[in-house]
């Protein structure tokens, strides 16, 4: 695990999230000194399986190359059957973002050139919208980022606007948020002193609007922000921008402390590196072990749904993308489910935890709907 990083103060086009997210994978993680032997451990004794934990919950599946030849590779779900995603044009010029639904039929959103290294990211929706970001480079090489969205369930896609700043992405499910008819992204700003702009556009169309929030900051659920400062004397802190309410969280011991509104993971690390995560409330309370030292977060935002956490361990097999053990902790049931086993690419978003099995013309993705688990 690393500390947090400070967000880097130059334009982040969506082309550079890769290296992003390597450098930021633990959002707010802060070392803290002191005892932190003091979590609740469950009664659980070992994971059970996800028939046995949910039953009647369907676990889905979809091969990983479209009908006409290219990979794909899903970015979204708006429900378990219907994915947003990326693949190849066939005639490798074109990057094409696209809709798959259940039965496999596609649709064609956008497309941008290949040699412009496009990419699309921060996918959020209402129900009624869906809204992304989109990002290539022109003949001059400069990068330049829009917002797009779309009317669910088959508008035709449409550009917000162009005057997104210098957009920063942490892999996050809350990188772009729509509320109240408006799409929030977070821009650094370009000023000496770290800050963080909160944009915003209407999505009935309209001026792009800014909200200068002192520090270095992360979005989670509206319209809470999480801090994203480095420092051993950094402590977490929450603050609701639109209501001027902000939380310190309280921890001690060596610790790297994740937030988000509603849970934090605590990492805690002994003199021989990680020794077990826990989970509490942001306020310290509420308590309990999840994980041992072996496990990992797989996702970076805490409490999908306020209710999972998202956890690998290393398998058997020394090849380190197929290797991976899934494993979903139920918080309500203070329960950990094995998903399953040699899983390669893993991610969550509305509701839905996906991943991958395979490799090349063999990969298939797998689902897991825990918006619908009770």
């Amino acid at each position: 695990m690393t500390a947090t990083a400070t967000v880097p103060r130059r334009r982040i086009g969506l082309a550079q999230i890769g290296l992003l997210v390597a450098v930021l994978a633990a959002i707010a993680l802060i070392v803290l000194p002191g005892n932190a032997d003091r979590a609740r451990t469950p009664a659980q004794t070992g994971p059970i399986g996800p028939a046995e934990a949910w039953p009647g919950v369907p676990v889905g599946q979809f091969p990983g190359n479209l009908a006409d030849g290219p990979a794909f590779s899903p970015s979204y779900f708006l429900d378990p059957g219907t994915a947003i995603g990326t693949a190849p044009s066939p005639d490798g010029a074109a990057m094409r973002l696209v809709r798959r639904a259940a039965d496999g039929t596609v649709r064609e959103l956008r497309r941008l050139p290949y040699a412009g290294s496009p990419q699309f990211g921060g996918f959020t929706t209402d129900g009624t919208e869906l809204a992304w970001a989109e990002s290539v480079a022109g003949d001059d090489n400069v990068t330049r980022t829009e917002m797009w969205a779309m009317r669910l369930p088959d508008g035709e896609p449409r550009r917000l606007t162009a005057d997104t700043g210098d957009v920063v992405f942490f892999n996050s499910e809350f990188d772009m948020l729509i509320a109240d008819g408006t799409l929030y992204w977070a821009e650094v700003s370009p000023a000496t002193e770290p800050a963080t702009l909160i944009r915003s556009v209407p999505l009935a169309g309209g001026a792009v609007t800014t909200n200068t929030e002192d520090g270095a900051w992360a979005m989670t659920k509206f319209p809470w922000l999480v801090s994203a400062e480095s420092g051993q004397a950094s402590l977490p802190r929450l603050r609701d921008w639109r209501n001027h309410r902000e939380l310190s969280v309280p921890a001690t011991g060596t610790e790297l402390v994740t937030c988000g509104s509603v849970w934090c993971r605590v990492l805690v690390v002994s003199a021989n590196g990680p020794a077990r995560t826990d989970l509490m409330r942001p306020d310290g309370s509420d308590r309990r072990r999840m994980a041992g030292g072996a496990a990992m977060s797989a996702v970076t935002d805490v409490g999908l749904l306020d209710r999972f956490e998202v956890l690998t361990e290393a398998g058997p097999d020394t090849i380190p993308t197929s290797s991976q053990i899934l494993y979903v902790y139920d918080i309500d049931r203070q329960q950990t489910v094995r998903v399953a086993d040699a899983v390669g690419m893993i991610q969550a978003r509305n509701g839905v935890l996906w991943w991958s099995t395979g490799a090349d013309t063999d990969t298939v993705w797998h689902t897991l709907p825990l918006s619908a688990i009770s």
